[in-house]
């Protein structure tokens, strides 16, 4: 193309602009040369750029745009339905969420429905107030104000920003949040304020009033998030500025001083937190001492924020202990789980104090009067044989007038997690239904359904999947990918931080960058509205089925579509 053509169909180039695009031409020309002549001639790495220099490279540039594209053009079966994922955005964002037609396959593909009364109730009619007693004998039983949680994610594996996100959004929705095996972190304060616990416990840094000044000005120029790191750099030393926590209203950061003794500790749980389940898992994160024991004081002190405790021995997709890769464990979360800094984080597979029934049981009564709060365990079901010797264990030291677990969490073998082992994914542990099956079962012929409430976890998206595990047999339910999801996810599946590659959007990764671009307040609201959104769900189905209360939901409520 001449630049009289050229100028005839783009008229905004000028000659300076045609020698300009001539010039960029010719630079890609003699660049595409070097690259085709480098992979046949030079290097020795790669067999396919050797026989198809420069074209072989698009097998690569395919291959690095599938992962992303699948997100919009491709197979959706591992996150669900597309509809279901549409569902969780929309509802976040409190967008109507109702489709027109039906999903692109017959019944959504569905091998389970509901059976419907004769003559429905309206919404109304159902209580309002879904909730569950865990830990009825506890001198502190917990009293949940939703039937429906935030499973176990780490603050590290999830980003601060992240955790805050999600901590805000469960005080708000009123549900509580699993710590994940990486322990209380300061981040899981986010809706703490310093007029809500007055505690000695806590340690205080303020600004001067020239540092106040700055920030009050950068507040009406710029946004909250920039004049806050601004702040922060002024108040908080560089080594410690992940772990405190700011307070709006008195312009301080703050954390909690764990050398403090047991009785600066509140007594009772602050009102400006959200319900937290504190897990340990192998390693101890948050509980351990210098020497990676278990520290009863420490445990004491954690307690004192918390309203239950899980202990991990498996979940569905990592049989064996949490992995946190190097580029995870920053400075923040060394000081946080008490282990060495930049260096991958592989837990033991076996739990300390789990050699066998009874020395595992006997840790369980000892975190009860410990913490006079409700305790349990999570775990994966293979055979319904292998969970007998659970209920014959808990059966003996029940008749022996000894503490038994308060709660059990079973988690799906098909369940996800961020980083495992792919060879142990789908192959080890069976899917949440059947599981929930045995354990309902075996936990009634034994005696003891009554005493232990029964969590479930595996692939919850909507409202219809917790229906289901409801009529299972389960208790509570815990849901990961779906808040995650309403947290911004876009299901890029890049959390571990393996390969030096990152969430994009600062959701679960400590990139620092991409961290400070989170939108802590916004995802906050949309975590909230997706769990209030999810409850609304429930009811409506419950009262399409003739129910007024999950404990009327059972398995003659299913029917089995083939």
């Amino acid at each position: 193309m001449n630049e009289e053509n050229l100028l005839v169909y783009f008229p905004f180039f000028t000659s300076d602009w045609s020698v300009l695009l001539k010039l960029l031409l010719t630079v890609l020309f003699f660049v595409l040369i070097a690259v085709a002549i480098y992979d046949r001639f030079i290097q020795r790495k790669n067999q396919l750029l050797i026989n198809y220099p420069l074209i072989g490279r698009m097998r690569y540039l395919f291959y690095l745009l599938r992962n992303p594209m699948r997100q919009y053009f491709g197979d959706e079966t591992f996150y669900d339905s597309f509809e279901k994922i549409e569902w969780i955005n929309k509802s976040a964002r409190r967008e109507n969420s109702y489709i027109s037609f039906s999903p692109s396959k017959p019944y959504g593909n569905q091998k389970t429905l509901f059976k419907h009364a004769n003559f429905v109730k309206e919404v109304n009619e159902v209580d309002k107030e879904l909730c569950v007693v865990f830990g009825k004998n506890r001198k502190i039983p917990y009293v949940s104000r939703s039937i429906i949680g935030r499973s176990a994610m780490s603050d590290g594996a999830i980003s601060p920003e992240g955790t805050r996100a999600f901590s805000l959004g469960a005080f708000r929705g009123k549900f509580p949040i699993n710590t994940g095996e990486g322990g209380l972190t300061s981040n899981f304060f986010a809706p703490l304020n310093l007029q809500d616990c007055s505690s000695p416990c806590l340690e205080i840094k303020k600004g001067t009033w020239f540092a106040r000044m700055v920030f009050r000005f950068l507040r009406l120029i710029t946004n909250k998030e920039v004049s806050q790191r601004v702040y922060k750099k002024m108040v908080v030393r560089q080594k410690d500025r992940g772990t405190f926590i700011f307070d709006d209203n008195k312009l301080a950061y703050y954390r909690i001083d764990w050398t403090k003794s047991l009785d600066k500790f509140p007594i009772h749980v602050p009102e400006g937190l959200p319900d937290i389940t504190l897990q340990i898992g192998s390693g101890l994160y948050g509980v351990r001492d210098a020497d990676g024991k278990f520290d009863e004081e420490r445990y004491r002190k954690v307690m004192r924020f918390c309203c239950m405790t899980e202990l991990k021995l498996a979940q569905g997709a990592k049989q064996t202990g949490g992995k946190l890769l190097a580029a995870k464990v920053n400075d923040d979360i060394a000081y946080y789980r008490g282990i060495p800094a930049h260096q991958d984080l592989i837990s033991p597979n076996r739990f300390p104090y789990a050699d066998d029934m009874e020395t595992f049981f006997d840790f369980i009564s000892r975190l009860q009067e410990l913490s006079y709060k409700p305790v349990g365990f999570k775990i994966v079901i293979s055979t319904r044989e292998k969970f007998e010797l659970y209920a014959k264990a808990l059966k003996h030291r029940k008749e022996e007038g000894k503490s038994i677990a308060d709660f059990l969490t079973i988690d799906g073998g098909d369940g996800g997690s961020a980083t495992a082992p792919l060879e142990m994914m789908s192959r080890i542990g069976l899917p949440i239904r059947e599981s929930l099956r045995i354990v309902d079962e075996v936990l009634t012929e034994y005696g003891l359904r009554d005493e232990i409430k029964i969590i479930a976890a595996e692939k919850v998206l909507t409202p219809d999947d917790v229906v289901e595990l409801l009529c299972y047999g389960a208790d509570f339910i815990n849901i990961a990918r779906g808040f995650m999801i309403s947290a911004g996810c876009i299901r890029a599946r890049e959390c571990s931080g393996a390969g030096g590659r990152n969430c994009p959007v600062g959701l679960a990764t400590m990139d620092e960058i991409k961290r400070s671009r989170y939108l802590v307040l916004q995802k906050a609201k949309h975590v909230a509205n997706y769990h209030n959104e999810l409850l609304y769900g429930v009811r409506s189905i419950m009262a399409v089925m003739g129910k007024t209360n999950t404990s009327q939901l059972g398995m003659d409520d299913l029917i089995h579509h083939i």
